[in-house]
């Protein structure tokens, strides 16, 4: 979520305290970026290894791309499939709990620190 999408919907959940933690209950089941990309390369691996075990050792090569993407992911950030899990709507850690901080301050649960 871009930050004049996020300021707009702030600006609208100040209004009303409860939907204010109806949307931080919704963002604590949010899947994140980290957590997609887990499951499709664990998915994709897993076929291709029952693909190449039991149809033909050709599919075998599919693991490897995918551990390929994966040290790719950990050595620069990047991973092939990552424009399509954002076109999907689907946000880093970080962006998730930037929002529920802003929210949480919004609401005045920091109101006591100093």
């Amino acid at each position: 979520m871009d930050d004049v999408r996020l300021r707009s919907q702030l600006e609208t959940l100040a209004a009303s305290p409860e939907a204010i933690d109806l949307r931080l209950h919704a963002l604590d089941r949010e899947w994140d970026l980290d957590r997609a990309i887990e499951l499709e390369a664990a998915a994709t691996g897993l076929v291709g290894l029952a693909l190449g075990v039991l149809v033909r050792r050709r599919f075998l090569l599919i693991p490897g791309i995918v551990g390929a993407a994966l040290l790719l992911r950990a050595l620069t950030g990047r991973y092939p499939l990552e424009p399509i899990f954002r076109g999907l709507g689907l946000r880093s850690a970080a962006e998730i709990e930037r929002e529920r901080f802003a929210l949480k301050a919004l609401r005045g649960d920091f109101g006591g620190t100093a």
